[in-house]
């Protein structure tokens, strides 16, 4: 029993289906591997077990006949902690909201739960989300499980670190600029962005399809699983897509080789990219066309997407963020009054103008995939870097713009509003895990989740988590 966090999400829902392990049982298993690595990692940094092991009690007594497909039967997950769940510490990893206890919960928690989901702890964030180094002034810093001396970056580092050491089996995720996308990277873990409104979520701007909820694991297959217990319609969500939706587990465990890949290191848009990075995603995609797939070296005209994403995040920042200003200013990160005080100075004009842009963008991208099956790229210009470092203000002697500029990888490709799958594939000669963007046609989570599935087998690289932080 002790050995239960080694299983795969997959695995542990077919025993806990055949009843062959309790969701109770389950709980045991995580609590004791959080005591035995949280204290070194900071991943987790509330527990709700209480609460898990009552839901877990409440679904034992339900009827397994009954189960919808996509039931996970008591499995315990981690919920990123700038999403509600009800009763539970909600800090957003900001001193203003450092003892805020949510009065109920996110539409992605109540599906999730209804699906037999048992939440058992929150993961952390930096301040609102913000960043790709994962650390606020509520819980302090969340370190990297491969090498505690480096970032787990951000904005969802507390749930991939979480997966990589084996406190949970799933973990929710949410990604704007990457915030799925760079953690599964630098934790040689899984992610999926996916389409806008696949999730359903509340936003203040409900239209905007920037900020996805996304499924974490530690592979293809528990991406699947999950996603499976997430996506649907929800009317609270304009942007959510009425199903019923094919089973995302089912094309997980079907394997497609692609037959018509892209692959660029740089997108046409990158200032400069690490070289250890470059080799070994490039050596990835030499293993597909080893492997009888066709790899071309192309990429859509992204034109200026990174420069528009950074006039539409900021008109979200304006939303979301201004309002505390005059009030809370004194407690909040640099970053954060950045951004907040960036979308103040828009003009409609800017924002408009971003918007028209996105569309072309949406529409050159969409007429690319015509020719091709999948775009693959690095995940982020960097292999993980020291934790105490705020982000990465310049590399090989080039300084990015911002404290955004070393994440453009995947923050342009958040305007393209595809479907990308975050994968490992491959470390650094100092054992730095190194990650790749598999990015879909559009809506085309099935056919992505069948050739991720397929990269995966072909990099056998995910059945190394989980691992004791080091």
């Amino acid at each position: 029993m002790q050995e239960l966090y080694k299983l795969t999400a997959t695995e542990a829902v077919a025993l806990l289906k055949k009843g062959e392990v309790t969701p109770l049982e389950m709980i045991d298993a995580a609590a004791a591997r959080i005591e035995a690595t949280n204290p070194k990692i900071n991943a987790l940094v509330t527990l709700c077990l209480d609460r898990g092991r009552d839901h877990a009690r409440r679904i034992m007594k339900q009827s397994k006949k009954d189960a919808p497909p996509q039931f996970l039967h008591g499995l315990p997950i981690a919920v990123k902690d700038n999403t509600d769940v009800a009763g539970v510490r909600c800090t957003s990893g900001s001193r203003i909201y450092a003892e805020r206890i949510a009065p109920s919960s996110d539409l992605v928690v109540e599906r999730l739960e209804a699906n037999g989901a048992v939440v058992i702890a929150k993961s952390n964030l930096p301040e609102f989300a913000a960043g790709g180094n994962t650390f606020n002034d509520v819980f302090g810093a969340t370190l990297n499980p491969w090498d505690m001396r480096m970032s787990a970056s951000g904005s969802s580092g507390g749930a991939a670190a979480a997966l990589a050491s084996g406190q949970v089996w799933l973990a929710t995720g949410s990604d704007f600029g990457g915030s799925i996308r760079t953690p599964a990277s630098f934790c040689s873990i899984t992610g999926l962005r996916p389409s806008p409104g696949m999730v359903p979520r509340v936003q203040k701007q409900p239209f905007s399809p920037l900020a996805v909820e996304g499924p974490m694991a530690r592979n293809v297959a528990d991406v699947a699983l999950m996603f499976d217990a997430e996506a649907g319609y929800h009317a609270l969500d304009p942007l959510s897509q009425v199903g019923p939706h094919a089973s995302f587990a089912q094309a997980a465990s079907r394997p497609q080789r692609p037959l018509r890949v892209a692959y660029s290191t740089d997108l046409g848009i990158a200032p400069v990219v690490d070289r250890e990075v470059s080799a070994v995603c490039r050596a990835a995609a030499d293993q597909l066309a080893k492997d009888g797939v066709t790899v071309e070296e192309a990429h859509p005209d992204l034109g200026e997407a990174g420069k528009d994403f950074l006039t539409l995040r900021g008109a979200v920042y304006l939303a979301r963020v201004a309002p505390l200003l005059q009030k809370y200013r004194e407690l909040m990160k640099p970053e954060v009054i950045a951004n907040a005080e960036f979308g103040m100075r828009l003009k409609l004009r800017d924002v408009v103008a971003a918007e028209i842009a996105q569309g072309e963008i949406v529409r050159r991208v969409a007429q690319f995939f015509e020719d091709y099956d999948l775009l693959l790229c690095p995940t982020v210009l960097c292999p993980p870097f020291d934790v105490n470092q705020r982000y990465p203000e310049e590399l090989d002697g080039v300084r990015f713009d911002g404290y955004m500029g070393w994440l453009v990888m995947t923050y342009a490709v958040t305007v393209t509003t595809c479907p990308v799958m975050a994968l490992p594939c491959g470390f650094t000669k100092s054992g730095l895990p190194i990650g790749l963007q598999a990015i879909g046609k559009p809506r085309g989570e099935a056919a992505l989740f069948s050739a991720a599935a397929y990269l995966e087998s072909l990099f056998e690289i995910a059945a190394r988590t989980p691992v004791d932080p080091r």
